[in-house]
């Protein structure tokens, strides 16, 4: 699972370094982030002691969405583009895991926050389908809760790997776009059947 992280944060520090500073300003798949935004939100874990997300967390009233996004934004403006990339790469291989997720939901927060870049900035970027498959294993109905993802009648089965999750009208589609549904997303409109 650790060379599928490292690799991820990789692949994900090579993009974003190619990156022109308008597209670090445009618009993520997060609502109301930026791509800036989003990459300040995933190398947190790296800059930040944990007490001190904690302590932040209270003063948002234990709400960790709303820490996090201050965070995202207080960062975003304090770090440039090649201090974000050059943290991102200097961990690819940190052992970082959010609150009960271990290594496959570090691996999913990565593989999600990627595609929230990469989606939006019209980049063909396909995940590994060996990785969006572990993130794919992990949902579950709490999972379309958390991204408010109403998928109630819904039979999500990917085409490109053997994944199907729900019961009730067939939803096709390439594994990575049915993974930007479950998290609340919008994948491209012509991917899915």
């Amino acid at each position: 699972m650790m060379d599928e992280i490292r690799a991820e944060r990789t692949e994900q520090a090579e993009i974003l370094a190619s990156l022109g500073e308008e597209q670090w300003n445009a618009p993520s798949l997060c609502a109301g982030w930026t791509v800036k935004h989003v990459i300040a939100h995933t190398t947190l874990p790296y800059r930040v002691k944990t007490a001190k997300v904690v302590l932040e967390t209270l003063k948002s009233g234990g709400r960790f969405n709303h820490a996090s996004d201050r965070m995202a934004r207080r960062d975003a403006a304090a770090l440039s583009t090649g201090e974000l990339v050059d943290v991102l790469l200097a961990n690819a291989g940190n052992p970082w895991t959010p609150p009960g997720g271990g290594q496959a939901g570090a691996l999913s927060h990565d593989v999600i926050h990627g595609l929230d870049i990469t989606v939006a900035l019209g980049i063909d970027r396909r995940v590994p389908l060996e990785r969006v498959k572990i993130v794919l294993d992990g949902v579950t109905p709490r999972t379309l809760r958390y991204f408010r993802a109403d998928l109630a009648h819904v039979r999500l089965e990917a085409t490109d790997l053997d994944w199907t999750f729900g019961e009730g009208e067939p939803l096709r589609g390439p594994a990575q776009d049915l993974l930007l549904l479950v998290c609340g997303r919008r994948p491209p409109r012509e991917s899915l059947s």
